[in-house]
């Protein structure tokens, strides 16, 4: 359901580019200032108008290299006056906020592990009250598009109007091509509730090395989001800290020069050979859901065998045939397993459900019964 929140539109954020999509770029850390200074010139020359760089990181482990500290803000202050790009850190504290601010940065970002914790997001939400700044907010670590919507309401909540979200992609056990799986559907369900918010996508952190930025870049633009934050070092091999999805200046340059952006309403394209085809699919949407809701009648019957007879609910081996079947047979039609999986799964559930539903009946109305006689005797 959408949300109406208190912002203002990405084209009067007072960037020096707004046309989409609007880079960000730099290395994952400062590391030296002639190592920011020299990203910072070649990103620069190929017209790239907002540096990034972490100076604070969140580790995994102790031990890890977290960051220069505060040392490193007069860097970018450097990049700044010498350049004319604008400004990006992350921040993860009140103290974090406070230093960056006085330092002048143009734009603040908080970090997945930040954003997934309600009490950081309140004291950062805080320590924001009365400032004027663009704030983007990366998509917690696990797949909670509420949790996401939630840390985005607290930065609003506190005065500011320029709020962005950054696709970074979620932590999963799984394996995995992707250091961070996309889960493409929570930022679509994200732009959904919130449709005044900019989206940009990491697809450094999605990807996780660099041989899969350009494609993560151009299915974030083929979903139209409104910008791109991508991690570039002047020597991505030797960098202190994620080495592997760094690309250089040069590189990025090449990389964007190839992504194919669209539009969602092209002059002079005729829309009615697609408002016949979403006519079509529309048409299969009620019959699939017609079907389902035959599939659930089928599943209460079920349902009341199994009850009449003392069954339990769950037939795993039955359940694990369903499955297998079906992920064979949409192979067949060209359909992930994937996807598949997750259908099935969502079937079964409502299933299950519905099952479970037969079964308490007795119980539900012996104590609707139980609830009518105690209010009879008050």
């Amino acid at each position: 359901m959408e949300k109406q929140l208190n912002l203002l539109p990405i084209n009067q954020w007072n960037l020096a580019d707004t046309k989409k999509p609007i880079i960000i770029s730099g290395p994952c850390s400062a590391e030296t200032e002639e190592q920011v200074m020299t990203t910072a010139r070649s990103l620069s020359k190929n017209g790239i108008t907002v540096f990034r760089a972490g100076i604070w990181k969140p580790r995994t482990r102790p031990g890890s290299f977290e960051g220069v500290g505060s040392i490193g803000l007069p860097w970018l202050k450097r990049v700044k006056k010498e350049t004319g790009m604008h400004i990006a850190i992350e921040v993860a504290n009140a103290m974090h906020v406070k230093e960056a601010l006085e330092a002048g940065i143009d734009i603040l970002w908080i970090g997945a592990r930040t954003s997934a914790n309600p009490f950081a997001m309140q004291e950062i939400a805080d320590a924001l009250n009365g400032a004027d700044v663009p704030v983007l907010v990366k998509n917690p670590v696990n797949p909670d598009a509420d949790l996401w919507v939630g840390a985005i309401e607290r930065i609003n909540k506190a005065g500011i109007t320029r709020i962005g979200a950054i696709h970074r992609g979620f932590s999963s056990y799984d394996r995995s091509i992707y250091r961070n799986v996309p889960h493409w559907q929570i930022p679509i369900e994200l732009r959904s509730q919130l449709p005044q918010v900019p989206i940009f996508c990491d697809p450094s952190h999605i990807a996780g090395r660099r041989e899969l930025l350009q494609s993560i870049s151009q299915k974030a633009m083929d979903l139209d989001f409104d910008g791109l934050m991508i991690e570039s070092h002047c020597n991505p091999d030797n960098a202190w800290s994620d080495a592997k999805q760094q690309i250089t200046p040069e590189s990025l340059d090449i990389m964007l020069e190839s992504l194919i952006i669209r539009k969602m309403n092209p002059e002079g394209v005729s829309l009615n050979t697609l408002e016949d085809l979403r006519f079509r699919i529309d048409k299969l949407d009620n019959e699939l859901l017609d079907i389902i809701q035959k599939r659930m009648t089928l599943a209460t019957e079920i349902g009341h065998y199994k009850k009449q007879n003392n069954m339990t609910i769950l037939q795993q081996s039955r359940w694990e045939d369903i499955l297998g079947t079906n992920i064979k047979k949409g192979e067949k039609r060209e359909l992930s397993s994937g996807f598949i999986m997750k259908m099935f799964k969502a079937i079964h559930q409502e299933s299950i459900n519905k099952q479970t539903r037969v079964m308490n009946e007795k119980h539900t109305l012996a104590k609707n019964k139980n609830e009518q006689i105690i209010k009879a005797v008050k």
